[in-house]
């Protein structure tokens, strides 16, 4: 598009300290949402065609064999030769009397403060009535039963426990039951850190299964005979994974190809893909926060996308001098270029403040943070963000780990429509219907008439016995 400089080998006057981030400059233009929308940065979406056929295969193998399958797949995903599936209360609870001290600080202090946010978030029945005799229920229920997935593997998620169980505990939920892989440096348990988080929260269901094998687990229900062993309290017992109704919980291209194919079976979350910030900055802001900032997710993942939007091109410049010199002590540095330097990163350059949050609003950030001078003002015109970080002392990590605040949310551009996880996300909504007899006199010529017009007759019948008694 004309008047847009996305090429890392030719930057703008104001970048050209940093060749890590590109910069689109749109200064002068007059762009609408969706043009907006089509050239601010965005991640490659990720394709999950590849991945249907053998998690389609996943699916139907474990709903079949149950229990068989998900060994066969533990030996050849994790490198486990699994005895029991369902981790033991003992295991969960050695892993908390064995959690580091500090780590489990912060997570009881994460806990406590999610709890609080999600009792708030709970929503309250709706009562009206329409006219005499005539009234309607609006009544929140909680789901019944709900699975959790935390990934293993290179990373460990014990946040994610917590994201995921304490809504769930809020909504009312009378039964959560947790799946993450096995790990064969731990003797086949999942890692004891997540064992621990889950024992902090009173889970005490938790299952040793990895990827989509563990979502069609949950979906569709498991019994698990122990294999035999000389141990005496093993022998005979019987392990069942009960369905649940929604799964929620992060994961790769299999696991969110396994919740787009098992859509119709259970209720499931986002299919959440690489993490994202988006930064409006003015000439309050200080470059270093704001710098560090976007680094902090471009760790995360080389396809993280890290995007600064400001109107003030002199702190672009600071901006791009802090992040090279920050960078440079990084430990995860040739992540960080990657995704700095990547299409779904760069600066946006606009004429104001107002264009900067018409640009956000088009960008639909998973993070935005607001480093000006009246966050919450600007926060009051933004339509459209997973979550909004306000003013230089709430940075995206604080939401990732401990503000009380969800890190599960809708990344991808898809904040236009979607909302993070939290205690609703748990619950239904049933809409009750009660009439008496002269409220429904009432309408009885409206309802034969709109049935006749469908040619539904019997419709207005239903109605018509009940006058005739």
């Amino acid at each position: 598009m004309e008047g847009v400089n996305a090429s890392p080998e030719n930057p703008s006057p104001s970048t050209a300290a940093t060749p890590l981030m590109r910069t689109i400059d749109l200064r002068g233009r007059h762009l609408d949402w969706a043009q907006l929308r089509a050239v601010v940065p965005r991640q490659t979406p990720q394709s999950l065609g590849a991945a249907e056929q053998t998690v389609r295969g996943i699916i139907d193998d474990v709903r079949d064999r149950g229990a068989v399958a998900l060994r066969e797949y533990a030996q050849r995903f994790d490198g486990v030769e699994q005895g029991r599936i369902r981790v033991a209360p003992e295991e969960i609870t050695r892993a908390v009397e064995g959690l580091d001290p500090a780590v489990r600080h912060g997570l009881e202090s994460a806990i406590e403060r999610c709890r609080r946010f999600a009792e708030a978030q709970r929503p309250a029945d709706a009562e009206v009535e329409v006219a005499p005799g005539a009234r309607l229920f609006h009544r929140w229920t909680p789901v019944a039963r709900v699975g959790l997935y935390v990934p293993g593997g290179l990373a460990v998620y014990p946040s994610s426990v917590v994201m995921n169980v304490v809504p769930a505990q809020a909504a009312g939920v009378d039964s959560v039951v947790l799946c993450t892989p096995p790990q064969a440096e731990f003797g086949g348990l999942p890692h004891p850190t997540i064992l621990a988080a889950a024992g902090l929260l009173g889970v005490d269901e938790v299952w040793a299964i990895g990827g989509a094998q563990a979502l069609a687990a949950m979906a569709y229900g498991i019994s698990d005979a122990a294999p035999e062993t000389s141990d005496a309290t093993q022998a005979g017992r019987q392990d069942v994974l009960e369905p649940v109704q929604t799964i929620t919980g992060p994961g790769n291209v299999f696991v969110a190809t396994a919740k787009r194919l098992l859509q119709s079976v259970v209720g499931v979350d986002a299919e959440a893909g690489t993490t994202e910030i988006a930064v409006i900055a003015d000439e309050t802001a200080n470059p270093r926060y704001v710098a560090a900032d976007l680094i902090s997710q471009a760790e995360h993942d080389p396809a993280a996308g890290s995007v600064l939007i400001t109107h003030v091109t002199e702190l672009a410049d600071r901006v791009a001098l802090e992040i090279a010199d920050l960078v440079t002590t990084a430990r995860h540095d040739e992540r960080i270029r990657t995704a700095l330097a990547g299409p779904q990163s760069g600066v946006v350059l606009t004429d104001d403040l107002e264009a900067s949050v018409a640009a956000a609003d088009a960008y639909a950030a998973e993070h935005l943070e607001l480093h000006v001078a009246q966050p919450r003002e600007v926060a009051a015109r933004v339509r459209n963000a997973g979550a909004i970080f306000l003013g230089p002392y709430s940075p995206v990590p604080l939401g990732d780990y401990a503000a009380g605040s969800n890190h599960v949310l809708p990344t991808g551009g898809s904040a236009v429509h979607a909302q993070g996880l939290c205690t609703t996300s748990f619950m239904k909504a049933v809409q009750v219907i009660e009439y008496s007899q002269e409220a429904l006199a009432v309408l009885e010529e409206d309802i034969v008439a709109l049935a006749e017009a469908e040619n539904l007759p019997n419709h207005g019948v239903a109605v018509n016995v009940r006058r005739e008694g």
